[in-house]
């Protein structure tokens, strides 16, 4: 049985039985919620825009997640006439659940629509993607939405799903299935990692993505090397994801508190500095046991030297020890990554902070030499005002930006791009 690591390998996976349809005339769209990491994937992949298609399963009212039918955007409604026939759910039963869903669905729509406008899909290779089908109900609406707003080819992507399903879905053109094992119990069963996708999540990828600038051209150099990598210290392995681009300086991400390699702000943000030819470690600071301690995720000066470690496994690993390194780190994490900076020999050539607790390493921020760059959210007035008193205190080349508007998370329109671009200029600016 094939059994994925997580969304994002699945999609990883899923792009590379899809490369045919890279090209300008392809849209990918991702069911909300779970099916947009798997998406996000395949997007990037393809030099593809991600968009969702919003729909809603219609659950047996017994058993919510055996599917009767699905409703969509635009009045899509598909209905599964067998499950509701063998269920014994009465006209009244289902129009109780339609109606309930499509209160649902309307407010979902509501949410993503008013940050984002949909993209056009007349003439275009329409791309659904989802986390695995079962009964298919809710991708049969969802290939139906994209076919009613003008999608020229319709096709469904997944990573798995029942034979007897994949193998009868006249609402594709085509269906692209990594995996159709027998018997099929639960999409669940094929993920190591199926933890819920939030509403914050999908705004989050659908924000990564519209980051991404139109891709180089192929002769633009040599590709870069990109892998996961495991780095040993402190007698535990640290995982990190590593893009490493041709003789260009390195940027190292210190992820704040509750948050991973996985971060999809950060992520996004890596993309745009990988776009503009930099290097990028999204790295882990604490293994997956010690998250789950609170004091550790506080512990400024255990994440600093875990920094500081992996900073010297790259020196002397491929990376070798010419390159320049900068700092991007994020709420506690930007105490980390000053606190790293400030040791003796350091040699960082530039520190970024994006939405930090520079107060955390206060006592050390008179010992960072990196010219240092402090973004804030402008409606983040704590933070703010901490960060005020913190380039105070350094003596280093230093700015602080404000994002007007932005909360601490930088989830407003715009407010992430800003970010990145702020990022990317200043580490283009001093990793020479």
């Amino acid at each position: 049985m094939h059994v994925f690591k997580d969304r994002t390998e699945a999609g990883r996976e899923l792009a590379r039985a899809l490369s045919r349809f890279h090209g300008p005339d392809t849209v990918v769209l991702g069911l909300p919620r779970a099916g947009v990491p798997v998406a996000f994937e395949v997007a990037v992949s393809l030099d593809a825009p991600l968009d969702v298609i919003v729909v809603r399963k219609l659950g047996v009212p017994f058993q919510p997640e055996l599917a009767m039918g699905a409703i969509g955007e635009n009045g899509v409604r598909v209905v599964d006439d067998r499950v509701r026939s063998l269920s014994g759910v009465t006209d009244r039963e289902f129009d109780l659940v339609e109606h309930r869903e499509r209160e649902v669905l309307t407010a979902r729509v509501a949410q993503i629509r008013a940050v984002r406008p949909p993209e056009d899909l007349r003439g275009k290779t329409a791309i659904v993607v989802d986390d695995g089908i079962a009964t298919g109900s809710t991708a049969r609406a969802a290939c139906a939405i994209a076919r009613r707003l003008g999608a020229a080819r319709v096709v469904l992507a997944v990573p798995v799903g029942p034979r007897e399903v994949v193998g009868a879905f006249p609402e594709a053109d085509e269906v692209v299935c990594l995996t159709t094992p027998s018997p099929f119990h639960a999409v669940g069963r094929f993920y190591n990692d199926f933890s819920p996708t939030s509403d914050d999540d999908v705004l989050q990828l659908l924000d990564a993505a519209a980051l991404r600038p139109a891709a180089p051209p192929a002769s633009a150099g040599s590709p870069a090397q990109v892998e996961d990598v495991l780095i040993r210290v402190d007698g535990i392995t640290l995982q990190g994801n590593l893009h490493l681009a041709p003789d260009a300086g390195v940027v190292v991400f210190a992820h704040g508190s509750g948050s991973s390699r996985h971060s999809p702000r950060n992520r996004a943000v890596a993309r745009v500095l990988q776009d503009a030819g930099l290097g990028t470690l999204l790295l882990d600071l604490l293994s997956p046991e010690e998250e789950l301690e609170r004091r550790r995720v506080f512990d400024i000066e255990l994440l600093a030297s875990r920094l500081s470690a992996a900073t010297g496994w790259l020196r002397a690993g491929t990376a070798g020890p010419h390159r320049p390194i900068g700092y991007f780190g994020a709420s506690t994490g930007a105490a980390a990554a000053l606190w790293a900076a400030a040791e003796p020999d350091a040699h960082i050539s530039a520190v970024v902070s994006r939405g930090g607790r520079p107060d955390l390493a206060m006592d050390r921020l008179g010992d960072v030499e990196a010219p240092t760059l402090l973004i804030v959210g402008g409606a983040d007035s704590q933070v703010l005002q901490l960060n005020r008193e913190a380039a105070e205190h350094l003596t280093c080349p230093n700015r602080l930006e404000v994002i007007p508007g932005a909360t601490h998370l930088f989830e407003e329109p715009g407010a992430l791009d800003a970010v990145a671009r702020l990022a990317r200029d200043w580490f283009a600016q001093h990793l020479r």
